[in-house]
């Protein structure tokens, strides 16, 4: 086992749960019993979370889910932390596990061909192919494949109108290109997949188990990924191996600082940083200054309480 003392288990899988608002409650109890952390999406699409906490406790929970019969195929990925990784545990219920907006969808049965990581970079490296980073701009920021192209997106449901307008993604004498996709875990290319099917491209492929697994399991001399991997946890980065990189994460934005904005004027601690500045008015300042208050007064006292027990 591990020496650090939380796991963190992200997992996610398209299948269609039409009683999906009837999983939330006990699946939500099921967590708080067992003490995990993190965020859990339910929608008539499937699931998806991020969560952590003891080994033990996250099996338990990975058992629970198993035991319905549509999620025994659910996969997941695993990291560790020294420190928990989420302040609190949620589980909503969506329209989409991850939001795209386009209806009829199914990428349950429509998604492109996968590709696991140790073919991923033959087939990137074909000067055929159309290699699509669906990633938010801010995540782009901090790596991504070499060559691949960036949408210039803030949100994953800027992206379809991107593939419309993108001169790379147009057809060449009456040929779609051959795309692959890539995102972070594999969720967010294996629906944008299933649209370019549903759109009539015939040759789409993505990454299986996303940019985690291709940095879990390509030994960095072979890799073609330049930078660091945002994730949304207090880790803020990955590299190789799934080591936690040098950035940190904007409280307010929950967006990783860009380089220069702990000395910009515009970072303030749990509050603002130059990304998000111009974004909220004076009275959300102020609460997010309360929150931080908060949070710091709060961490004190779980410190003398540390202090009182040794």
């Amino acid at each position: 086992m591990s020496g650090h003392g939380y796991l963190t288990a992200a997992f996610y899988l398209f299948v269609e749960l039409p009683d999906c608002a009837a999983l939330q409650a006990p699946l939500l109890a099921r967590c708080e019993a067992l003490q995990i952390k993190g965020l859990i999406l339910l929608a008539h699409e499937g699931i998806n979370g991020t969560v952590a906490g003891t080994p033990d406790n996250i099996a338990a929970l990975l058992e629970f889910l198993h035991a319905d019969p549509r999620l025994q195929a659910l996969e997941h990925k695993e990291s560790w932390s020294d420190k928990p990784p989420f302040r609190r545990m949620r589980v909503r219920v969506k329209r989409e596990i991850v939001t795209l907006g386009v209806p009829g969808i199914n990428p349950a049965k429509q998604a492109g061909t996968y590709v696991k990581p140790q073919h991923w970079n033959a087939l990137i490296s074909r000067p055929d192919v159309v290699v699509v980073d669906t990633r938010n701009t801010y995540e782009v920021e901090l790596g991504t494949f070499q060559g691949a192209k960036n949408p210039q997106i803030a949100s994953f449901a800027e992206l379809p109108n991107w593939i419309n307008d993108a001169p790379s993604m147009q057809p060449d004498n009456g040929k779609r290109p051959v795309v692959a996709m890539f995102c972070t875990g594999g969720i967010r290319c294996e629906k944008s997949t299933a649209l370019l099917r549903q759109q009539g491209f015939t040759e789409v492929y993505h990454l299986q188990g996303g940019i985690l697994k291709y940095l879990e399991v390509v030994p960095p001399e072979d890799s073609l990924w330049q930078g660091e991997c945002f994730v949304f946890d207090e880790r803020v980065s990955v590299g190789h191996g799934l080591q936690a990189g040098p950035h940190q994460l904007c409280r307010c934005c929950r967006q990783p600082l860009p380089d220069g904005a702990l000395d910009a004027p515009e970072f303030e601690l749990g509050v603002s940083c130059p990304r998000c500045y111009a974004s909220t008015s004076p009275a959300q300042k102020d609460g997010a200054r309360e929150r931080q208050r908060q949070w710091e007064r709060a961490k004190v006292r779980a410190q003398e309480l540390r202090s009182k027990t040794i």
